[in-house]
Protein backbone atom coordinates (compact mmCIF):
# COMPACT_ATOMS: atom_id res chain seq x y z
CA UNK A 1 0.00 0.00 0.00
CA UNK A 2 0.96 3.57 -0.90
CA UNK A 3 2.36 4.87 2.23
CA UNK A 4 1.06 8.72 1.75
CA UNK A 5 -2.51 7.24 0.84
CA UNK A 6 -2.36 5.39 4.35
CA UNK A 7 -1.55 8.42 6.04
CA UNK A 8 -4.31 10.50 3.98
CA UNK A 9 -6.42 7.98 5.11
CA UNK A 10 -5.71 7.86 8.73
CA UNK A 11 -5.52 11.17 8.86
CA UNK A 12 -9.33 12.06 7.26
CA UNK A 13 -10.47 9.04 9.74
CA UNK A 14 -8.85 11.22 12.50
CA UNK A 15 -9.92 14.45 11.87
CA UNK A 16 -13.29 12.94 11.57
CA UNK A 17 -13.39 11.12 14.59
CA UNK A 18 -12.67 14.39 16.43
CA UNK A 19 -14.43 16.56 14.24
CA UNK A 20 -17.95 13.80 15.24
CA UNK A 21 -17.04 13.39 18.83
CA UNK A 22 -16.30 16.84 19.67
CA UNK A 23 -19.50 17.76 18.02
CA UNK A 24 -21.83 15.24 19.95
CA UNK A 25 -19.82 16.53 23.17
CA UNK A 26 -20.47 19.96 22.00
CA UNK A 27 -23.87 19.56 21.97
CA UNK A 28 -24.17 17.83 24.81
CA UNK A 29 -22.39 20.43 27.20
CA UNK A 30 -24.37 22.88 25.65
CA UNK A 31 -27.67 22.97 27.44
CA UNK A 32 -26.03 22.79 31.10
CA UNK A 33 -23.87 25.39 30.02
CA UNK A 34 -27.18 27.97 29.12
CA UNK A 35 -28.44 26.90 32.30
CA UNK A 36 -26.05 28.31 34.46
CA UNK A 37 -25.55 31.29 31.90
CA UNK A 38 -29.49 32.41 32.40
CA UNK A 39 -29.29 31.90 35.79
CA UNK A 40 -26.42 34.65 36.08
CA UNK A 41 -28.22 36.33 33.82
CA UNK A 42 -31.32 36.43 36.21
CA UNK A 43 -29.07 37.54 38.99
CA UNK A 44 -27.40 40.31 36.55
CA UNK A 45 -31.03 41.86 36.41
CA UNK A 46 -31.82 41.12 40.24
CA UNK A 47 -28.86 43.25 41.10
CA UNK A 48 -30.67 46.33 38.73
CA UNK A 49 -33.84 45.76 40.08
CA UNK A 50 -32.68 45.15 43.66
CA UNK A 51 -31.99 47.87 45.94
CA UNK A 52 -30.25 47.04 49.57
CA UNK A 53 -31.85 48.77 52.58
CA UNK A 54 -28.78 50.11 54.25
CA UNK A 55 -29.21 49.26 57.97
CA UNK A 56 -28.09 52.04 60.42
CA UNK A 57 -27.89 51.31 64.66
CA UNK A 58 -28.16 54.07 67.03
CA UNK A 59 -24.64 53.46 69.29
CA UNK A 60 -26.10 55.21 71.73
CA UNK A 61 -26.82 54.24 75.47
CA UNK A 62 -25.24 50.58 74.45
CA UNK A 63 -24.42 47.95 76.65
CA UNK A 64 -21.55 46.23 74.73
CA UNK A 65 -20.71 42.63 74.61
CA UNK A 66 -17.05 41.52 75.23
CA UNK A 67 -15.48 40.37 72.07
CA UNK A 68 -12.87 38.77 71.34
CA UNK A 69 -11.04 39.16 67.51
CA UNK A 70 -9.13 36.32 65.98
CA UNK A 71 -6.74 36.46 63.76
CA UNK A 72 -5.08 33.62 62.33
CA UNK A 73 -2.29 33.65 60.42
CA UNK A 74 0.48 31.01 58.43
CA UNK A 75 3.53 32.76 57.75
CA UNK A 76 2.57 35.92 57.82
CA UNK A 77 3.62 39.33 59.13
CA UNK A 78 0.94 41.65 58.03
CA UNK A 79 -1.50 39.96 60.75
CA UNK A 80 0.26 42.75 63.02
CA UNK A 81 -0.87 45.63 60.68
CA UNK A 82 -4.35 43.87 60.90
CA UNK A 83 -3.56 43.37 64.95
CA UNK A 84 -2.88 47.38 64.83
CA UNK A 85 -6.00 48.28 62.98
CA UNK A 86 -7.98 46.97 65.65
CA UNK A 87 -6.48 48.22 68.33
CA UNK A 88 -7.75 51.84 67.04
CA UNK A 89 -11.15 50.30 67.32
CA UNK A 90 -13.75 52.42 68.99
CA UNK A 91 -15.35 50.32 72.24
CA UNK A 92 -14.80 49.82 75.41
CA UNK A 93 -11.23 48.70 76.32
CA UNK A 94 -11.69 46.30 79.12
CA UNK A 95 -14.17 44.30 76.80
CA UNK A 96 -11.73 43.47 74.02
CA UNK A 97 -8.77 41.14 73.45
CA UNK A 98 -7.09 40.39 70.33
CA UNK A 99 -5.58 37.03 69.84
CA UNK A 100 -2.79 36.30 66.96
CA UNK A 101 -3.24 32.54 66.17
CA UNK A 102 0.51 31.92 64.63
CA UNK A 103 0.45 28.63 63.09
CA UNK A 104 3.95 30.05 61.24
CA UNK A 105 7.01 27.63 60.18
CA UNK A 106 8.85 30.67 59.47
CA UNK A 107 10.77 31.56 62.91
CA UNK A 108 11.58 35.53 62.07
CA UNK A 109 7.94 36.03 61.19
CA UNK A 110 6.92 34.39 64.78
CA UNK A 111 9.99 36.10 66.84
CA UNK A 112 7.99 39.57 65.03
CA UNK A 113 4.93 38.57 66.16
CA UNK A 114 6.35 37.87 69.71
CA UNK A 115 7.66 40.91 70.00
CA UNK A 116 5.02 43.27 68.65
CA UNK A 117 2.74 41.23 71.40
CA UNK A 118 5.08 42.15 74.02
CA UNK A 119 4.17 46.20 73.25
CA UNK A 120 0.47 45.56 73.34
CA UNK A 121 0.57 42.98 76.13
CA UNK A 122 -2.51 44.10 78.03
CA UNK A 123 -4.65 43.46 74.96
CA UNK A 124 -3.02 41.25 72.37
CA UNK A 125 -2.17 37.25 73.23
CA UNK A 126 -0.43 35.05 70.84
CA UNK A 127 -1.37 31.24 71.32
CA UNK A 128 0.19 28.70 68.99
CA UNK A 129 -0.11 24.77 68.32
CA UNK A 130 3.21 23.74 66.81
CA UNK A 131 1.56 22.97 63.68
CA UNK A 132 -1.08 23.19 60.90
CA UNK A 133 -3.15 20.86 61.63
CA UNK A 134 -7.21 21.54 60.52
CA UNK A 135 -6.38 24.56 58.60
CA UNK A 136 -7.83 27.85 59.20
CA UNK A 137 -10.52 25.90 61.21
CA UNK A 138 -8.19 24.44 63.82
CA UNK A 139 -6.19 27.24 64.64
CA UNK A 140 -10.26 28.67 65.28
CA UNK A 141 -10.81 26.35 67.37
CA UNK A 142 -7.30 26.34 69.25
CA UNK A 143 -8.31 29.72 69.82
CA UNK A 144 -11.38 29.76 70.80
CA UNK A 145 -10.08 27.67 74.04
CA UNK A 146 -8.51 31.44 75.14
CA UNK A 147 -11.47 33.28 74.01
CA UNK A 148 -13.01 35.13 76.96
CA UNK A 149 -15.48 37.27 74.59
CA UNK A 150 -19.40 36.35 74.09
CA UNK A 151 -18.86 37.33 70.68
CA UNK A 152 -16.24 36.15 68.47
CA UNK A 153 -14.38 38.62 65.50
CA UNK A 154 -12.60 36.96 62.95
CA UNK A 155 -10.53 38.48 60.62
CA UNK A 156 -7.64 37.26 58.09
CA UNK A 157 -4.39 38.51 58.29
CA UNK A 158 -4.59 41.03 55.58
CA UNK A 159 -7.54 42.13 56.24
CA UNK A 160 -8.03 46.27 57.98
CA UNK A 161 -11.29 47.64 59.89
CA UNK A 162 -12.29 51.12 60.27
CA UNK A 163 -11.93 52.30 63.65
CA UNK A 164 -16.37 52.17 63.89
CA UNK A 165 -16.28 48.94 62.57
CA UNK A 166 -16.22 46.82 65.65
CA UNK A 167 -19.52 48.30 66.78
CA UNK A 168 -21.47 48.31 63.83
CA UNK A 169 -21.00 44.45 63.28
CA UNK A 170 -21.90 43.77 67.08
CA UNK A 171 -24.73 45.41 67.26
CA UNK A 172 -27.26 43.23 65.52
CA UNK A 173 -26.42 40.77 68.21
CA UNK A 174 -27.41 43.01 70.77
CA UNK A 175 -31.25 43.91 68.62
CA UNK A 176 -31.97 40.20 68.19
CA UNK A 177 -30.55 37.24 70.16
CA UNK A 178 -31.79 34.89 67.43
CA UNK A 179 -28.92 36.27 65.29
CA UNK A 180 -25.78 33.53 65.39
CA UNK A 181 -23.90 35.83 62.88
CA UNK A 182 -23.26 38.72 61.26
CA UNK A 183 -21.13 38.97 57.86
CA UNK A 184 -19.94 42.20 56.90
CA UNK A 185 -18.88 43.20 53.13
CA UNK A 186 -15.49 43.61 51.69
CA UNK A 187 -13.60 46.29 49.73
CA UNK A 188 -10.25 45.41 47.65
CA UNK A 189 -7.71 46.75 48.95
CA UNK A 190 -5.31 45.97 46.41
CA UNK A 191 -7.95 45.87 43.43
CA UNK A 192 -5.86 47.99 41.02
CA UNK A 193 -2.50 46.00 41.29
CA UNK A 194 -2.99 44.25 37.93
CA UNK A 195 -5.06 42.73 35.31
CA UNK A 196 -5.55 39.62 37.67
CA UNK A 197 -6.47 41.63 40.91
CA UNK A 198 -9.27 43.19 38.85
CA UNK A 199 -10.68 40.12 37.52
CA UNK A 200 -10.58 38.62 41.69
CA UNK A 201 -11.71 41.40 42.36
CA UNK A 202 -14.80 40.96 40.02
CA UNK A 203 -15.98 37.87 40.55
CA UNK A 204 -16.09 38.48 44.44
CA UNK A 205 -18.53 41.51 43.71
CA UNK A 206 -21.03 38.74 42.22
CA UNK A 207 -20.95 37.05 45.12
CA UNK A 208 -21.77 40.21 47.22
CA UNK A 209 -23.09 42.54 45.05
CA UNK A 210 -25.83 40.05 43.40
CA UNK A 211 -25.97 36.57 45.34
CA UNK A 212 -25.46 37.83 49.02
CA UNK A 213 -27.81 40.50 48.84
CA UNK A 214 -30.78 37.69 47.59
CA UNK A 215 -29.72 35.59 50.49
CA UNK A 216 -29.92 37.94 53.09
CA UNK A 217 -33.24 39.01 51.79
CA UNK A 218 -34.66 35.46 51.71
CA UNK A 219 -32.80 34.69 55.10
CA UNK A 220 -30.71 32.46 54.57
CA UNK A 221 -27.19 34.46 54.04
CA UNK A 222 -23.91 32.64 54.67
CA UNK A 223 -20.49 33.81 56.21
CA UNK A 224 -17.28 34.83 54.10
CA UNK A 225 -14.39 34.13 56.20
CA UNK A 226 -13.32 37.14 57.12
CA UNK A 227 -15.02 40.64 58.16
CA UNK A 228 -17.73 37.92 60.38
CA UNK A 229 -18.75 37.79 64.02
CA UNK A 230 -20.25 34.78 65.35
CA UNK A 231 -21.77 33.94 69.05
CA UNK A 232 -19.26 32.10 71.48
CA UNK A 233 -21.31 29.70 72.56
CA UNK A 234 -23.19 29.06 69.08
CA UNK A 235 -19.58 27.97 68.26
CA UNK A 236 -19.28 26.03 71.28
CA UNK A 237 -22.68 24.16 71.26
CA UNK A 238 -22.32 23.28 67.81
CA UNK A 239 -19.01 21.56 68.14
CA UNK A 240 -17.11 24.08 66.75
CA UNK A 241 -15.63 24.63 63.13
CA UNK A 242 -14.98 21.85 61.06
CA UNK A 243 -11.54 20.87 61.05
CA UNK A 244 -9.62 20.12 57.62
CA UNK A 245 -12.60 22.28 55.92
CA UNK A 246 -11.09 24.63 52.55
CA UNK A 247 -14.64 26.21 53.48
CA UNK A 248 -15.14 25.95 57.26
CA UNK A 249 -17.57 29.73 57.27
CA UNK A 250 -19.91 28.16 54.39
CA UNK A 251 -20.31 24.74 56.34
CA UNK A 252 -20.72 26.45 59.79
CA UNK A 253 -23.50 28.71 58.07
CA UNK A 254 -25.29 26.05 56.92
CA UNK A 255 -24.94 24.20 60.05
CA UNK A 256 -26.75 27.16 62.46
CA UNK A 257 -29.09 27.54 59.45
CA UNK A 258 -30.60 24.22 60.10
CA UNK A 259 -30.81 24.84 64.11
CA UNK A 260 -32.76 28.03 63.52
CA UNK A 261 -30.37 30.93 64.28
CA UNK A 262 -29.89 33.99 61.52
CA UNK A 263 -26.97 35.30 59.77
CA UNK A 264 -27.04 38.84 58.89
CA UNK A 265 -25.27 40.06 55.68
CA UNK A 266 -24.45 43.91 56.66
CA UNK A 267 -23.83 45.11 52.98
CA UNK A 268 -22.86 48.73 53.51
CA UNK A 269 -20.47 48.21 56.47
CA UNK A 270 -17.18 46.98 54.87
CA UNK A 271 -13.65 46.14 55.52
CA UNK A 272 -11.07 46.10 53.08
CA UNK A 273 -8.99 43.31 52.51
CA UNK A 274 -6.62 41.70 50.04
CA UNK A 275 -7.06 39.92 46.51
CA UNK A 276 -4.92 37.30 44.61
CA UNK A 277 -2.72 39.25 42.16
CA UNK A 278 -1.25 36.32 40.73
CA UNK A 279 -3.05 33.51 37.78
CA UNK A 280 -2.13 30.54 40.38
CA UNK A 281 -3.28 32.96 43.40
CA UNK A 282 -6.98 33.53 41.70
CA UNK A 283 -6.90 29.98 40.51
CA UNK A 284 -5.64 28.68 43.98
CA UNK A 285 -8.75 30.58 46.00
CA UNK A 286 -11.00 29.47 43.59
CA UNK A 287 -10.49 25.85 43.39
CA UNK A 288 -10.31 25.80 47.25
CA UNK A 289 -13.76 27.11 47.88
CA UNK A 290 -15.34 25.45 44.80
CA UNK A 291 -13.78 22.15 46.28
CA UNK A 292 -15.00 23.43 50.33
CA UNK A 293 -18.40 24.35 48.89
CA UNK A 294 -19.59 20.78 47.05
CA UNK A 295 -18.33 19.04 50.15
CA UNK A 296 -20.75 21.28 52.55
CA UNK A 297 -23.27 20.85 50.23
CA UNK A 298 -22.86 17.08 50.39
CA UNK A 299 -22.58 17.44 54.33
CA UNK A 300 -26.13 19.31 54.36
CA UNK A 301 -27.27 17.83 51.05
CA UNK A 302 -30.44 16.12 52.73
CA UNK A 303 -31.26 19.37 54.95
CA UNK A 304 -31.23 21.84 52.17
CA UNK A 305 -33.42 19.72 50.10
CA UNK A 306 -35.71 18.33 52.17
CA UNK A 307 -35.38 20.35 55.29
CA UNK A 308 -38.19 23.00 56.34
CA UNK A 309 -36.52 25.76 53.95
CA UNK A 310 -39.08 27.22 51.58
CA UNK A 311 -38.51 26.56 48.03
CA UNK A 312 -36.52 29.78 47.03
CA UNK A 313 -34.26 29.55 49.93
CA UNK A 314 -33.47 26.28 48.86
CA UNK A 315 -32.76 26.83 45.43
CA UNK A 316 -30.64 30.06 46.47
CA UNK A 317 -28.55 27.83 49.03
CA UNK A 318 -28.42 24.88 46.35
CA UNK A 319 -26.70 27.60 43.67
CA UNK A 320 -24.80 29.19 45.99
CA UNK A 321 -22.74 26.08 47.08
CA UNK A 322 -23.37 24.89 43.56
CA UNK A 323 -22.45 28.02 41.64
CA UNK A 324 -19.16 26.70 40.58
CA UNK A 325 -20.37 23.69 38.92
CA UNK A 326 -21.01 25.52 36.12
CA UNK A 327 -17.07 25.05 35.16
CA UNK A 328 -17.88 21.63 35.66
CA UNK A 329 -19.20 21.98 32.24
CA UNK A 330 -17.92 24.92 31.12
CA UNK A 331 -14.81 23.46 30.06
CA UNK A 332 -15.82 20.36 28.49
CA UNK A 333 -17.68 22.31 26.33
CA UNK A 334 -15.12 24.88 25.71
CA UNK A 335 -12.90 22.61 24.82
CA UNK A 336 -14.91 20.52 22.57
CA UNK A 337 -16.29 23.57 20.97
CA UNK A 338 -12.49 24.41 20.00
CA UNK A 339 -11.80 21.17 18.25
CA UNK A 340 -15.16 21.33 16.77
CA UNK A 341 -14.25 24.54 14.98
CA UNK A 342 -10.69 23.20 14.20
CA UNK A 343 -11.52 19.96 12.93
CA UNK A 344 -14.05 21.39 10.60
CA UNK A 345 -13.12 20.52 7.17
CA UNK A 346 -12.20 23.74 4.92
CA UNK A 347 -15.81 24.93 2.80
CA UNK A 348 -17.34 27.56 2.33
CA UNK A 349 -19.00 29.82 4.99
CA UNK A 350 -22.08 28.61 5.87
CA UNK A 351 -23.55 32.60 6.97
CA UNK A 352 -26.48 30.54 8.68
CA UNK A 353 -24.82 27.84 10.54
CA UNK A 354 -21.99 30.38 11.34
CA UNK A 355 -24.67 33.11 12.85
CA UNK A 356 -26.53 30.89 14.88
CA UNK A 357 -23.63 28.40 16.07
CA UNK A 358 -22.02 31.70 17.06
CA UNK A 359 -25.07 33.33 18.85
CA UNK A 360 -25.46 30.10 20.65
CA UNK A 361 -21.68 30.46 22.30
CA UNK A 362 -22.60 33.77 23.07
CA UNK A 363 -25.64 33.06 24.88
CA UNK A 364 -23.95 30.11 26.79
CA UNK A 365 -20.87 31.93 27.68
CA UNK A 366 -22.28 35.96 28.39
CA UNK A 367 -24.50 35.37 31.52
CA UNK A 368 -21.56 35.64 34.17
CA UNK A 369 -19.85 38.31 31.88
CA UNK A 370 -22.85 40.38 32.38
CA UNK A 371 -23.13 39.51 36.09
CA UNK A 372 -19.72 40.60 36.55
CA UNK A 373 -20.72 44.23 34.36
CA UNK A 374 -23.73 44.57 36.78
CA UNK A 375 -21.44 44.03 40.13
CA UNK A 376 -18.74 46.25 38.80
CA UNK A 377 -21.50 48.93 38.09
CA UNK A 378 -22.95 48.73 41.95
CA UNK A 379 -19.56 48.66 43.30
CA UNK A 380 -19.34 51.74 41.39
CA UNK A 381 -16.36 50.43 39.02
CA UNK A 382 -17.18 50.83 35.85
CA UNK A 383 -13.69 52.20 34.55
CA UNK A 384 -12.90 48.32 35.50
CA UNK A 385 -15.01 46.99 33.49
CA UNK A 386 -13.12 46.33 29.53
CA UNK A 387 -9.85 45.14 31.85
CA UNK A 388 -12.10 42.48 33.90
CA UNK A 389 -14.20 41.32 30.55
CA UNK A 390 -10.60 40.91 28.62
CA UNK A 391 -9.07 39.07 31.18
CA UNK A 392 -12.02 36.42 32.09
CA UNK A 393 -11.53 35.38 28.29
CA UNK A 394 -7.55 34.38 29.54
CA UNK A 395 -7.52 34.47 33.34
CA UNK A 396 -11.28 33.14 33.86
CA UNK A 397 -10.59 30.01 31.37
CA UNK A 398 -7.04 29.23 33.27
CA UNK A 399 -9.01 29.53 36.80
CA UNK A 400 -12.30 27.82 35.57
CA UNK A 401 -9.97 24.81 34.42
CA UNK A 402 -8.71 24.87 38.11
CA UNK A 403 -12.19 25.16 39.48
CA UNK A 404 -12.83 22.20 37.17
CA UNK A 405 -10.06 20.04 38.76
CA UNK A 406 -11.36 21.07 42.24
CA UNK A 407 -14.44 19.30 41.13
CA UNK A 408 -13.23 15.80 39.95
CA UNK A 409 -11.55 15.96 43.12
CA UNK A 410 -14.68 16.54 45.34
CA UNK A 411 -16.48 13.92 43.76
CA UNK A 412 -13.89 11.55 43.60
CA UNK A 413 -13.75 11.94 47.63
CA UNK A 414 -10.27 13.27 47.18
CA UNK A 415 -8.34 15.32 50.06
CA UNK A 416 -7.21 18.44 48.89
CA UNK A 417 -4.72 21.05 50.92
CA UNK A 418 -4.86 24.65 51.84
CA UNK A 419 -2.21 26.42 49.84
CA UNK A 420 -1.02 29.50 51.06
CA UNK A 421 -1.65 32.08 49.07
CA UNK A 422 0.93 35.17 48.21
CA UNK A 423 -0.52 38.34 49.86
CA UNK A 424 1.10 41.67 48.68
CA UNK A 425 0.88 43.19 52.30
CA UNK A 426 2.98 40.64 53.44
CA UNK A 427 5.67 42.01 51.19
CA UNK A 428 5.02 45.89 52.03
CA UNK A 429 4.49 44.77 55.56
CA UNK A 430 8.59 42.97 55.63
CA UNK A 431 9.91 45.64 53.68
CA UNK A 432 8.77 48.18 56.39
CA UNK A 433 9.76 46.13 59.20
CA UNK A 434 12.90 45.23 58.15
CA UNK A 435 13.70 49.11 57.81
CA UNK A 436 13.31 49.47 60.99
Amino acid sequence: MDFNLFYELGSTFFHQTVHQTSFYLYNFFLPPVIFFSIFFYLLAISGILFKVKKKRFNNNNVKWPSVTIQIPTYNEPVAMRCAKHCLNFEYPKDKLEIIIGDDSTNHHVSNLIDEFAKKHKDKIKVTRRGSNVGFKAGNLNHMLKYSNGEIILIFDSDYMPSKNFLKNIVRPFILDKKIGCVQSGWRYSNINQNKVSRFASGLLMVYQRLIAPINEKLGVSLLFGSGQAVRKDLILSLGGWEEGSLTEDVEFSVRILKYGYKTVYLDNLKVSGEVPYTIKGVSIQQKRWAYGNFRAFLKHANSILFGEFSFMQKIMLVFTLLGYLSSFFFIPYFVSSMLFFFSTPPAPINWYKFTTETLKFFIATSGFMVAITIALSREKKLNLIPSVLTSSMTVGVITAANVFVGFIKAITGKKMEWNMIKKKGNYDFKKTVDKK
